[in-house]
């Protein structure tokens, strides 16, 4: 955990304020703070390279827990499991008269999860949670548990939408304690599991993050957890489609993330079979309609031509009769 008053002052860099490398010397210009947690702030700043992401911290320990970890995922090939570790230094802050420990990081133009669901609709929910799974099935393989999985921690980005990982503070290695955790996302707050970590730790949390898009809000535990998170499952019509795969979530049934991906995919195409049986259906119904439509107008046509006829011939005859007269 970090100072308090250090962590207020860090959390307060004005817009402008030039963060020089002790070691590197490479500077790093504050254009605004992107967010903060129990082990630090990150801003977003400019460098001679582009926009990066700063993080800054009094605590040493966690800045190289963190670093370690975001060197251990670049070497994991074909996969993007969090941002990519730039530069890492120390700075002297002249306010408080002490090192701060900082790391740079890509800095990744996305939506916040929430904002992009709000915006996009609800059908998006599983696309993403299905990239999510995957990601998580390598970072499990990796023997990482990501700990604090939360909206977030998640950005969406890129116009083919993609999910990206953020924050790596709470990424812990199996077996050991949570590191860090947020109540709602927390299979312990609710009374369903340990902390320990493992990947149904973590599978719990993303039945929690789909449950959040639908609510758009967090709500506290009131009596029995895994009842009541039943019935909020049971209560939205989204939810609903993927009950059992939920539950089995919540209950921790997965030992890995494939599997609920599996059983979510799984959902999905029966979803998109009975859709697409369900229009062909309606589509004929439309069809037999529309034929006897057209037959009815095609009946309706010929009425209407005869009926001129009739009335032409008829016409043309009392012609010819005046004529005789």
């Amino acid at each position: 955990m970090m100072n308090n008053t250090l962590k207020n002052h860090l959390c307060k860099l004005p817009s402008g304020y030039v963060i020089v490398g002790k070691w590197h010397k490479h500077s790093y210009k504050i254009i605004k703070p992107l967010g903060k947690g129990a082990n630090g702030v990150v801003y977003l700043a400019e460098s001679p390279k582009g926009l990066v992401a700063v993080k800054l911290s009094d605590n040493s320990t966690a800045i190289t827990s963190e670093v370690n970890v975001l060197k251990h995922f670049s070497k994991v090939q074909g996969v993007a499991l969090g941002p990519s570790l730039l530069d890492v230094d120390d700075w002297f802050d002249p306010y408080g008269k002490k090192i701060v420990c900082f790391y740079v990081m890509e800095y990744i133009k996305g939506e916040d999860f929430l904002a992009f669901i709000q915006k996009r609709g609800k059908e998006w929910i599983v696309v993403l949670i299905l990239q999510l799974l995957s990601d998580l099935e390598k970072l499990h393989q990796e023997g990482w548990v990501f700990g604090d999985l939360k909206p977030e921690n998640l950005l969406v980005v890129g116009q083919a939408p993609k999910i990206r990982l953020l924050d790596v503070g709470g990424t812990t290695l199996k077996g050991r304690a949570i590191k860090e955790f947020t109540e709602f996302y927390d299979r312990g707050y609710w009374g369903m599991g340990s902390r320990k970590a493992e990947p149904s730790y973590d599978l719990f949390s993303v039945a929690m993050i789909m449950m959040n898009a639908c609510y758009l809000k967090r709500f506290e535990k009131k009596g029995n957890g895994r009842e009541q998170l039943m019935k909020m499952i049971d209560a939205d019509e989204t939810l609903r489609k993927y009950r059992k795969v939920l539950m089995r979530a919540i209950a921790g049934k997965y030992d890995h993330a494939r599997e609920m991906h599996h059983e979510l995919m799984a959902v999905v195409m029966d979803e998109s079979s009975r859709t697409k049986t369900n229009s062909r259906a309606n589509q004929s119904r439309k069809g037999a309609v529309q034929q006897r439509y057209q037959k009815r107008k095609k009946h309706s046509g010929i009425l209407e031509t005869a009926l001129i006829v009739m009335f032409l011939l008829f016409m043309y005859v009392m012609y010819l009769y005046g004529e005789l007269l």
